[in-house]
């Protein structure tokens, strides 16, 4: 019995003991990595916790420390540009009888006080508005639009030194997968900044023009980003890390709605890429208005395996030529569309393949749509190279204006 209770009173003293010991140890807080080129405080401080009312309690002091947030070089990098590039962003705004209508975005292209913005942000507007980061509000008028890129270009008289020029990047050079970064005013939020990714390039969108026949022509050399934007994004810049701008964002695709009926994003958004914009902006700012080549064909951008078998084509890709306008530049130059009906609705058969432009492969009709875009002018001539009853020939085409 005298042997049990002595080896009690040992027990008790060995958890005193630890306990004693774990109060006076530190505790090691792990390390945040990366790259400390700057460094925020947390805003916690270290407290003490006060002793218990109890009589008889034992009072332990706890510290809470200090973290330190250790900002990444990527962390450091998008905030430094944010911080570069958002004067040159502005706000736009449509007024009517002094009320604002509509909502957008764009960027300062220069010190004369151009900005370039999308035409659908100011058409028809009564009264233009521009908000700039600074708290500046002036207001300026329209120089130049073009419904084909959906783009336009404003003016706003002010001091040069009040605006900030973006740089154009080379969209040519953009890879999916590269990072993208929006700023705009979506919903109204000014200055707001999102990131992404480039998903895809050369991508297709319906102009704002309207074809013969109640269709509309094609916008081609679109980027597709999931980088957010949302309404009052458009006009506004997408930009590679460099803090260059490689398109105007333009559209999403969505399903979703906001509960005001508002189109919000599902991942997917449209950019007009950079090198269109280096080409347009400057004619619209000396011209108003911009002409686009025209090569007078109709096609399909996607066909199926079942398709392709119907139209007896001897590839899988390349631009089929569904129709050819009557009297315009592709008619006058001999190339063909379908004349022979297939189970297909609005797909004949018997329509040339355009496998390549001036040696330039084409996978598909964006391909061609956005060498046209780019490189093209109204009277420039080019080599189509087709297929026609599985034959390879080379046709010159005069390339028309975008009637």
């Amino acid at each position: 019995m005298i042997r049990m209770k002595r080896l009690g009173w040992i027990a008790i003293l060995g958890i005193m003991l630890l306990a004693m010991l774990a109060c006076s140890l530190t505790p090691t807080l792990p390390r945040l990595t990366g790259a400390p080129t700057a460094t925020l405080q947390a805003a916690s401080r270290a407290t003490e916790v006060r002793p218990p009312s109890q009589p008889g309690a034992i009072a332990t002091p706890t510290l809470v420390a200090e973290l330190p947030v250790t900002l990444t070089d990527r962390d450091v990098l998008l905030a430094n540009l944010y911080e570069r590039v958002a004067p040159g962003v502005v706000f736009i705004a449509t007024t009517t009888d002094g009320e604002i209508e509509s909502l957008g975005s764009g960027f300062v292209y220069d010190r004369e006080g151009h900005i370039v913005t999308n035409y659908h942000v100011v058409e028809g507007a009564s009264g233009l508005e521009v908000f700039f980061a600074s708290g500046l509000k002036v207001r300026a008028r329209v120089v130049g639009e073009d419904l084909d890129s959906d783009l336009a270009v404003i003016k706003v008289d002010v001091p040069p030194d009040v605006l900030v020029p973006l740089p154009l990047g080379d969209s040519d050079q953009v890879r999916v997968g590269q990072t993208a970064v929006a700023i705009g005013n979506p919903f109204g939020l000014t200055g707001t900044m999102t990131l992404g990714i480039v998903s895809a390039k050369g991508r297709t969108l319906e102009s704002l023009r309207q074809a013969e026949g109640g269709t509309f022509f094609s916008a081609g050399d679109v980027i597709q980003t999931d980088a957010s934007i949302n309404p009052g994004n458009s006009g506004g810049p997408l930009l590679n890390l460099a803090g260059e701008v490689i398109g105007v964002n333009r559209a999403i695709r969505t399903t979703g709605t906001t509960i005001t009926g508002e189109l919000v994003n599902s991942g997917i958004g449209f950019a007009v890429s950079s090198n269109i914009v280096r080409r347009v902006v400057p004619v619209l700012i000396a011209k108003g208005t911009y002409d686009y080549p025209y090569l007078g064909i109709s096609s399909r951008e996607m066909l199926t395996l079942e398709q392709i078998e119907a139209l007896g084509l001897p590839r899988q890709t390349g631009a089929y030529i569904v129709s050819v306008t009557p009297g315009g530049p592709a008619d006058r130059a001999g190339l063909r569309g379908g004349s022979k009906a297939t189970r297909f609705p609005g797909l004949p058969a018997g329509g040339d393949l355009i496998i390549a432009i001036d040696d330039q492969p084409v996978q598909t009709f964006s391909d061609l749509l956005s060498y046209l875009m780019k490189h093209k002018s109204p009277g420039d001539t080019v080599i189509l190279t087709i297929l026609r009853d599985n034959q390879e020939k080379e046709v010159s085409v005069t390339l028309g204006k975008r009637p």
